[in-house]
């Protein structure tokens, strides 16, 4: 490293703290949904393997939980796999499985997160079904940040398995059709999404510099505000999120007020 790259370093470490020092944790976020974006197209600006970029997103996340509980943060989602990752080539999705499936191994083992699935559990390979239950199980007492991992999700699958899960409730009790359409509001919805009984997302952060949501938790994120980031997942710093939190503490939510 040259003496450049070091001073840079030195000044963005300063800026952190700065930022760090003026934030009023009475206003972080509660819940922060992450689309971690960019570990291909880091990987190509390095000159390495889609493998390795995606070894390196998957390296971040402790850090970046790290952060988190530092600021009192209660709730993280992390985007890792998508219903539409499904249709990746296979010498990039089954590497990425496992790696995904060391991260869910490795929050479980750490003995700070809780962690739980939300997906639909059916898509994927019955080893990772069975890590993920394990993780969930081992985890379950943590008394740490409740870690969603979105692993073969999708926003609209959900709202549909969330019907799904209504339909079926409602039958159980024999509740006929007529009385389920008089009874069914937003609320009854929410109780049957994956996260139905967490708070929903204040802030959802997408790094790589993508504006948009590519169906992230599509019902949840109806009053969340966004934060759009051009940095890489695995080049995503402190300091970055860090900005993040100073950009949302300074709007003012109305709600549609």
């Amino acid at each position: 490293m040259n003496l450049r790259d070091k001073l840079r370093g030195l000044l963005v470490r300063l800026y952190a703290r700065r930022v760090e020092g003026h934030l009023d944790h009475a206003q972080v976020p509660q819940h922060i949904g992450v689309i971690m974006d960019g570990n291909r197209r880091w990987a190509k600006a390095a000159g390495s393997t889609t493998v390795h970029g995606h070894r390196a997103g998957a390296e971040k996340i402790e850090e970046f939980l790290g952060w988190c509980s530092e600021t009192d943060v209660k709730v993280v989602t992390l985007w890792l796999l998508s219903t539409d990752n499904f249709e990746r080539p296979q010498d990039e999705l089954v590497p990425l499985l496992g790696i995904i499936e060391d991260v869910v191994r490795t929050l479980a083992a750490d003995g700070r997160w809780r962690v739980h699935h939300v997906g639909t559990r059916d898509l994927l390979p019955q080893q990772m079904q069975t890590t993920l239950k394990e993780a969930e199980d081992t985890t379950e007492h943590v008394d740490g940040i409740l870690v969603n991992v979105a692993i073969g999700y999708g926003g609209r699958q959900e709202i549909a398995d969330a019907m799904r899960s209504l339909l079926l409730d409602a039958a159980d009790k024999g509740t006929s059709l007529e009385k389920l359409a008089d009874t069914v509001d937003i609320e009854m919805i929410g109780r049957h999404l994956y996260t139905g009984d967490q708070p929903d997302p204040d802030l959802v952060i997408r790094t790589s510099g993508e504006q948009r949501l590519s169906g992230f938790m599509l019902w949840q994120t109806a009053h969340s505000e966004y934060y759009f980031c051009d940095v890489f997942w695995p080049a995503f710093r402190k300091v970055d999120f860090l900005r993040a939190l100073r950009d949302y503490e300074a709007r003012h939510r109305r709600y549609g007020g």
